[in-house]
């Protein structure tokens, strides 16, 4: 099975090179130098700075020649997964959704976008607790590959496994989805505990009461509750609300410690996925009446209405319950 990557970016970079180990990968990038950089000296400096590349990963910049691949790997931020996809011919062929996110506009998933853009295309979902570093050196991890066609996410897991990249195979599409999706937004909120120095307990109870709004929402959408406390969902939200290595953590830490949004946002060439996620989750959220306080503080304050200071009172202020999802 021939692997097509689209998105030369880090994650996309770091699955190429897993994927090269058991075959010839092609690999899309936008940038010209990084097709230039990726074939000339099996680098992405712009990305992976200093980690060698498989010569088996060949990158492209034309979106066609991934045609001849018999598998292909989404990499490209969320709100351009529909727009990317419009443009290719797929024939049947599966995709694997590894992007994390909900498309503003029509509050839709992207398995959903993708269906929609290529309706004849049979869609997968990669993710799990995954840094593109770490994954490109070589260093382990286990995520969920989820597919409604059992057998061909089987064959799509058997496909890119290797000793330190484990895939766990699913038919929970929207529960791999959405544990990916809402995570970034709530390690938004785990960045300013952080930036704010309220300790390693309060990020700790962040982190649970904001997998208990992850599970409402989930179920309510469709979601299989083993699928939100696995790889995808808890494993993937204990990662990227621990370490500035994430990109969504590191944008609410340094909201935390009184930078601006905007600000930060521009000065970014990698995306925060959190900070176009939130104000979408939040207007599904009460499209489907599930309360979400992390979610709601995160968009007020990516909003500007209030401060991370504020943001951390409303929600000690919140009134006393019993603990319950």
């Amino acid at each position: 099975m021939r692997i097509g990557v689209i998105g030369a970016g880090a994650w996309g970079t770091a699955l190429a090179q897993v994927a090269a180990a058991d075959g010839d990968v092609l690999l899309w990038a936008l940038e010209p130098e990084a097709v230039e950089a990726i074939n000339g000296s099996h680098e992405n400096p712009a990305y992976l700075a200093g980690i060698p590349l498989s010569p088996r990963i060949r990158a492209t910049g034309t979106l066609a020649d991934l045609s001849v691949c018999d598998a292909l790997l989404v990499v490209t931020p969320a709100q351009h997964v529909r727009a990317t996809l419009a443009g290719l011919d797929v024939a049947g062929k599966p995709l694997v959704l590894c992007a994390k996110g909900i498309e503003a506009g029509t509050q839709l998933l992207v398995s959903e976008v993708a269906a929609q853009a290529q309706p004849e295309a049979i869609i997968a979902v990669l993710s799990g607790p995954t840094f593109a570093h770490e994954v490109a050196r070589g260093l382990p991890t286990a995520v969920t590959l989820a597919c409604a066609d059992e057998a061909m996410g089987q064959a799509l897991a058997a496909r890119l496994a290797r000793p330190h990249f484990r895939p766990y195979a699913s038919t929970d599409v929207i529960g791999a989805e959405i544990g990916g999706a809402v995570k970034n937004v709530l390690a938004i909120a785990c960045g300013v505990v952080e930036g704010r120095g309220l300790g390693l307990n309060a990020r700790a109870a962040l982190i649970a009461r904001g997998f208990a709004e992850m599970t409402r929402f989930g179920l309510a959408k469709g979601a299989r509750a083993e699928t939100l406390a696995g790889l995808s969902g808890l494993g993937d939200l204990v990662l990227t609300c621990s370490s500035t290595q994430s990109r969504n953590f590191s944008l609410g830490k340094g909201l935390g410690e009184g930078r601006d949004a905007a600000g930060m946002m521009a000065d970014r060439r990698t995306v925060a996925e959190g900070a176009f996620t939130a104000p979408v989750l939040q207007q599904a959220a009460r499209a489907i009446g599930v309360d979400m306080p992390v979610v709601d503080a995160v968009c007020a304050l990516l909003a500007g209405e209030i401060d991370a200071e504020a943001v951390v009172g409303t929600l000690l202020s919140r009134p006393l319950k019993t603990e319950n999802l």
